[in-house]
């Protein structure tokens, strides 16, 4: 089993071609590829965890995207931003037996022992926003977003964003992550 994290597929949404320069001709090109390099990585036992933006449209067209695509997701509850539309009704009815989602607070603190050092786990905060101050952020956290599309720069810590964007519309492993945070201060 593999841990992914991913943000800002903006499923369904046209405008967001434009708004972040994407190399597609139309929506559905656009989410054609991205569940195709998702199931390309994603195992279906794999657990990808999604920190928002995942889907402009209603409950069912949440259903459609969730149903195509592998893995175990945990998405963040962002109920106030683009998936405000297919959220609340989910948090209410759920997703039809074949679908595993997984609805989390709005921000999320993991710890990973197996990157840890050794007498203590490496905490990765996740949140759909990029933050200057996180949870054990001066202790060497790891902080997770999305939002940004690539747009956004630190000035310190070990911040990265997961979105789609930056990642040529694939997730992103911990293993990956890992590798990038060893090369940040």
């Amino acid at each position: 089993m593999t841990i992914w994290f991913t943000s800002d597929n903006h499923f369904g949404h046209e405008n967001i071609i434009k708004f972040s320069n994407r190399p597609f001709y139309n929506v559905d090109e656009m989410d054609a590829t991205m569940v195709m390099r998702w199931n390309e990585v994603v195992k279906p036992t794999d657990i990808v965890y999604h920190l928002g933006d995942f889907c402009l449209g209603d409950a069912t067209a949440s259903r459609k995207y969730f149903a195509a695509l592998n893995g175990v997701v945990r998405i963040l509850g962002n109920t106030w931003h683009h998936d405000r539309r297919w959220m609340k009704s989910i948090m209410y009815t759920g997703l039809d037996a074949e679908n595993t989602v997984d609805i989390l607070p709005p921000m999320v603190v993991l710890e990973f022992h197996e990157y840890g050092d050794g007498k203590y786990p490496q905490v990765l905060v996740l949140c759909h926003y990029p933050l200057v101050e996180w949870d054990r952020k001066h202790y060497g956290a790891w902080h997770l977003h999305g939002h940004c599309h690539g747009n956004y720069h630190y000035s310190s810590g070990k911040a990265f964003d997961v979105g789609v964007d930056p990642q040529n519309f694939y997730p992103i492993s911990l293993e990956e992550v890992a590798a990038i945070m060893e090369t940040k201060t």
